[in-house]
């Protein structure tokens, strides 16, 4: 009996043993990858600035933030025309993205049945498969020529084509995110509500968005960081042309097609080509800024 006993108690001691080394295995696997997430953008915003900082210290950090003319080669290269280009781009596609997009969220969440809300969700699932180049091709041969016959003007491809074509493509990270956030709003808060008299509709506005503000606000953010970002369908459809945003239908240049258009033509070691590690520096900071603020602002707002 002692030793049965024996081999028993063996048993779950290496069973404990051997559950405690998965464990600390699991463990160091979050762990390691936590570090690289980390350790990613740490390299990535000190090669930034290792990178940028000296072209604009040396053209100069007013002349290169505000300075209206750019020319890569010869120089000056004063970039205020593609901050303006990109904050007006990502502003028009966001004023019209996301109402859009989080009022599809909550159709899908909170009023739609399940064969009309699957049908809507397969589309949006296509649209955030399809490659940006794609997005570039269709707004370059639909919507390019169709501004150009609607305004008259002589090319089509301006801020606009480019606004219509960010909004399409940041619909499905909001509409996702967001319809994921509305979910998760326990349903005794939603119960609650229409128990005391309120509509289905004034509790999705008052009690369910609201709930899920953080989530929406994450939305906001993934959104903002794809038009931000975006270069290679905004190449195609805003003219590439370095001139400030006057209005909607100017060709136009944003921070991201700036790079993207010049650097394999900028020589190695040339201030043309460390002017444009510099755009990066700007474009960084810029998305930064922008989680900075609405992570702030979505702080607040709970706190209140």
């Amino acid at each position: 009996m002692a030793s049965e006993k024996s081999k028993e108690q063996s048993k779950v001691h290496t069973a404990r043993q051997l559950r405690d080394a998965v464990e600390l295995l699991v463990k160091t696997i979050f762990f390691l990858c936590g570090f690289v997430a980390v350790a990613s953008v740490l390299f990535i915003s000190v090669y930034l600035v290792i990178s940028g900082l000296p072209a604009m210290l040396e053209i100069g950090v007013t002349d290169f933030l505000l300075g209206d003319t750019w020319d890569g080669k010869n120089g000056p290269h004063g970039i205020l025309p593609f901050i303006l280009t990109s904050f007006a781009g990502t502003a028009g596609a966001v004023i019209v993205g996301v109402p859009v997009g989080v009022l599809t969220a909550m159709f899908l969440a909170k009023v739609a049945n399940q064969r009309v809300a699957s049908v809507i969700r397969s589309a949006v699932s296509l649209l955030a498969g399809i490659p940006s180049v794609v997005y570039g091709l269709v707004g370059m041969v639909v919507l390019v020529p169709a501004i150009q016959k609607a305004f008259k003007l002589s090319s089509g491809a301006c801020l606009l084509a480019a606004i219509v074509v960010l909004t399409v493509m940041i619909l499905p990270s909001i509409i996702n995110v967001a319809e994921t956030s509305l979910r998760a709003v326990p349903k005794e808060y939603e119960e609650a509500s229409l128990a005391l008299g309120a509509t289905h509709t004034e509790t999705i506005f008052r009690v369910s968005l609201p709930a899920a503000r953080s989530g929406v606000a994450t939305a906001i953010v993934l959104g903002v960081g794809r038009a931000i970002g975006e270069a290679m369908a905004i190449i195609m459809v805003s003219g590439n042309v370095a001139n400030m945003p006057e209005n909607l239908f100017t060709s136009v240049r944003f921070l991201t097609t700036a790079i993207a258009s010049e650097m394999n033509y900028a020589t190695v070691g040339s201030l043309w080509r460390e002017s444009l590690f510099s755009i990066a520096l700007v474009l960084f900071l810029f998305i930064m800024l922008i989680n900075v603020a609405l992570n702030v602002f979505v702080k607040n707002k709970k706190e209140g």
